[in-house]
């Protein structure tokens, strides 16, 4: 599941470079429209449709009890693996797109003041005067870039949701740590119980919240029929395509289990809507909200359809 999942990211993000080539969007938006291409929600939605699907009455993966299990740890580790690649790859992505958007502001600036400067020009004005400083280059070398590539990543990795992952990633897979809070005799079985508690609540949450980003998309037309066309055609024509022959090229090698449900999953994950955070992180930056706004308005709805269609494809290729 991680590599399918960092190919997803991989592929969703060079197809979202080609569409930011053709289309030549303003450069503030280029890291926007690559992050909603390469970026799924891997977290609450398969949380929602895996488990629904195997409460069926007729489900295609067998006992409903066993596959809702089965498939609600396959939906976790799916939200905190996309969790990590998110607040990482796609922050980075954010965080670039907020620095044009910047520089796009200062030069914005500069032409005002240098045209305001002109209206009170002199005589003097078109004299060479002496320089005020000198402007030091100070040559940084390899190593001192590497050093700070690295302190970035470790502090994109000390958000909050991949710190969660991380500390869960240790405790799954530590058999003491385990027994120390799960199960019905682990002396600190409060804290799963009241994990579990704050998780039954926070889908209902995210999922208010979801409604509530995608209503200001409604009043705001910053984005060009073209791009959310674009976006679209990736997220939902290109990516499943890929998907599917991603998963069925690994399971003729036989890189993967006889688990219809676990391939299922993996196939999900690259036609999934773009991933929420995204917009947290517009709003942490202060660049392309209404744009993003947008974009996640219309890839949801048209997120109903191509779920459903999709789903149909995959459950046919699979069961």
């Amino acid at each position: 599941m991680p590599v399918n999942m960092g190919l997803t990211f991989l592929i969703g993000g060079l197809l979202g470079w080609m569409v930011v080539k053709i289309l030549k969007p303003p450069p503030y938006l280029e890291g926007l429209i690559v992050a909603t291409c390469s970026s799924g929600n891997m977290g609450n939605l398969p949380i929602i449709l895996v488990p629904a699907i195997c409460d069926e009455d007729k489900s295609p993966f067998g006992n409903r009890s066993v596959c809702r299990t089965v498939g609600l740890s396959y939906a976790s580790f799916s939200m905190a693996l996309g969790g990590f690649y998110i607040w990482t790859y796609t922050f980075r992505l954010i965080k670039g797109s907020a620095m044009k958007f910047k520089e796009i502001e200062e030069s914005e600036k500069t032409a005002i003041k240098s045209s305001n400067s002109d209206l009170e020009a002199d005589h003097k004005t078109k004299l060479l005067g002496a320089p005020e400083g000198e402007l030091v280059k100070e040559e940084t070398g390899f190593w001192r870039k590497g050093v700070d590539f690295l302190h970035e990543i470790l502090e994109e990795l000390r958000a909050p949701p991949t710190v969660g992952a991380i500390i869960g990633f240790i405790f799954g897979a530590v058999t003491w740590l385990r027994n120390l809070i799960i199960g019905d005799d682990a002396p600190l079985r409060i804290v799963q119980a009241t994990a579990k508690l704050l998780g039954d609540g926070t889908i209902p949450c995210m999922t208010i919240i979801l409604g509530g980003n995608l209503i200001q998309g409604l009043r705001s037309s910053a984005v060009k029929p073209v791009v959310v066309l674009g976006i679209v055609c990736v997220r939902y024509i290109i990516l499943p395509i890929i998907g599917i022959g991603v998963v069925k090229t690994a399971e003729s090698f036989g890189f993967l289990p006889a688990d219809p449900l676990f391939q299922y999953v993996l196939m999900l994950q690259f036609t999934l809507p773009p991933a929420m955070n995204i917009g947290t992180m517009t709003q942490l930056y202060n660049v392309g909200q209404d744009e993003c706004s947008v974009l996640m308005l219309w890839t949801y709805l048209i997120a109903i359809l191509a779920l459903t269609v999709w789903s149909t494809i995959f459950l046919h290729l699979l069961v």
